[in-house]
């Protein structure tokens, strides 16, 4: 990525993002170019996409509905109320719009990087689990199985962090997207076919 592009990105990011959330995009741009050099990905793409992931976070429910009825996207049930789920999609929308990313694989990895996908590109699944595993997540209780697997066997690490979503949804019984359901089956009957 040319250094100004960058420089001019993480200054409109640090002025729109709070503090928390400014350093985990920092956290999550870093680990992604970690994976992206270990699995023989672009690192400049993964960089942006890691950057980018967020850059709706810490818009209004509102706002980000508004910015997906300009582009002509649909917001899912699960999406209306829940801006943990719809910065995504508003985020893949604003990477076009306000960041000029004409790239489908960095718009992809915003868009899917909360809820995965089934059959996710490697950039899919890159920034989906730099997102869980960056350096200043604490919380999580096998983060640091799933950061020794995310450099050994990123599909492991991908439905380890499925896995623990999904118990952690169902526990604290909010609402769960059929995507991350489809996404974690997929993977297991992949896993099971190998």
């Amino acid at each position: 990525m040319d250094k100004t592009v960058r420089v001019k990105m993480v200054k409109a990011l640090e002025k729109e993002l709070n503090y928390k959330r400014f350093i985990h995009t920092m956290g999550v741009a870093y680990t992604a170019t970690a994976l992206a050099m270990r699995y023989g990905a672009d690192v400049d793409k993964a960089e942006m996409a890691g950057l980018l992931h967020d850059c709706a976070k810490c818009k209004s429910i509102d706002s980000m509905q508004s910015i997906c009825r300009k582009a002509g996207a649909s917001v899912s049930n699960a999406e209306k109320n829940n801006p943990a789920l719809l910065h995504s999609k508003a985020g893949a929308i604003l990477a076009r719009t306000d960041y000029e990313i004409e790239d489908n694989e960095i718009l992809s990895a915003i868009m899917w990087h909360t809820t995965g996908k089934p059959d996710m590109s490697l950039l899919d699944k890159i920034v989906f689990i730099s997102d869980y595993i960056e350096p200043t997540r604490c919380t999580a209780p096998r983060l640091p199985e799933m950061r020794e697997a995310a450099f050994r066997d990123i599909d492991e690490a991908l439905i380890m962090i499925l896995e623990d979503t999904l118990s952690y949804l169902k526990s604290t019984g909010c609402d769960i997207d059929l995507m991350t359901e489809e996404t974690y089956e997929y993977y297991i009957n992949k896993k099971r076919l190998e």
